[in-house]
């Protein structure tokens, strides 16, 4: 079968497509709300195994409250650029910032889910300047997430084999790829848990499974989990984890699933020393703005709008 093209990730909808440089790439998003950089905007970034399209419901959600939403593709996926390096935690936080700079506002709520939820963790910690507000759906602190999988059996097991499978040259590009992207598929089955059947989350996973076949897309997602593993035994990952024990001013809010069998309920809901961080737990897996995507949407409004965020604050 034909590779498909990076166009094919550009679905019809209520949203415009535009292509933003930043960091020395360029980055595709999906955008709906004012076009003028009057309202507030609101970053999404997808997390491992899917795109832009996972935020389609708070896209429209979003819009419709008054902010101008921004689903971006991250380096790598869908049709944004798959440079042969750049999976680092500085890097991918350098293009966050120069995204909400290229769209033309000095900051912006960044909403993330999984690996863009530690991507939005770099940046509200790496570029504070530019997060007004963090958002994390199934993602919580990287330095949490880190003692977790080294102290927690559970978390370990839920984790560990799949990133050190992930580690493999070659063997690991195949199993996403095989079978027109079955290995993404059932990566993606996994993780939703008890919610991987629910008919509009199937209907999304084959289009993520498509997406996993765009070339070089398999090779450049798996570098986010390599750099990850190799980066633990390098000065360039301990550079990362002093950075990642700074305190944000940002105000967060941690949203997860109370059915996640990915990242575990009870690691999900742990916070890092410093200011607050609010919690909001959802009757879902790990894809919670998908499988409960209104009660998704107004929990960011709610916390938005109570930190001052809102289009009429």
């Amino acid at each position: 079968m034909t590779a498909p093209d990076p166009s094919s990730v550009r679905h019809d909808g209520p949203w415009r497509h535009v292509d933003v440089h930043s960091d020395g790439i360029r980055l595709h998003a999906a955008m709906t709300g004012p076009e003028s950089a009057d309202a507030p905007l609101v970053v999404l970034l997808h997390g491992y195994g899917t795109y832009w399209w996972t935020w389609r419901h708070q896209l429209t959600g979003l819009a419709a409250l008054g902010y101008r939403v921004a689903a971006v593709d991250l380096r790598g996926y869908g049709d944004s650029d798959k440079p042969p390096r750049g999976y680092d935690g500085w890097t991918l936080a350098a293009d966050v910032a120069g995204l909400i700079r290229g769209l033309g506002h000095d900051e912006a709520v960044v909403v993330g889910h999984g690996d863009g939820g530690l991507v939005g963790w770099a940046t509200a910690l790496i570029r504070p300047g530019r997060v007004r507000a963090l958002i994390t759906v199934g993602a919580p602190h990287p330095l949490v997430l880190r003692r977790a999988v080294l102290r927690d059996r559970r978390q370990r097991r839920a984790v560990l084999g799949e990133l050190l499978a992930d580690q493999l040259p070659r063997l690991a590009e195949r199993r996403l790829t095989r079978d027109d992207g079955a290995g993404t598929d059932a990566l993606l089955a996994r993780r939703a848990g008890d919610f991987a059947d629910d008919p509009e989350f199937a209907r999304a996973r084959r289009r993520y499974r498509r997406a996993a076949q765009i070339v070089p897309s398999a090779h450049c997602r798996l570098e986010y989990h390599r750099w990850a593993f190799r980066s633990q035994f390098r000065p360039d990952g301990r550079r990362f984890r002093r950075a990642m024990r700074r305190r944000t001013t940002a105000p967060v809010l941690q949203i997860r699933g109370t059915a996640d069998p990915y990242v575990l309920p009870h690691v999900a809901a742990r916070v890092p020393a410093g200011p607050p961080v609010e919690q909001a737990a959802l009757d879902a897996g790990h894809f919670v703005h998908e499988q409960r995507p209104e009660e998704t949407t107004a929990v960011i409004a709610d916390f938005l709008r109570a930190h001052g965020c809102a289009p009429d604050a």
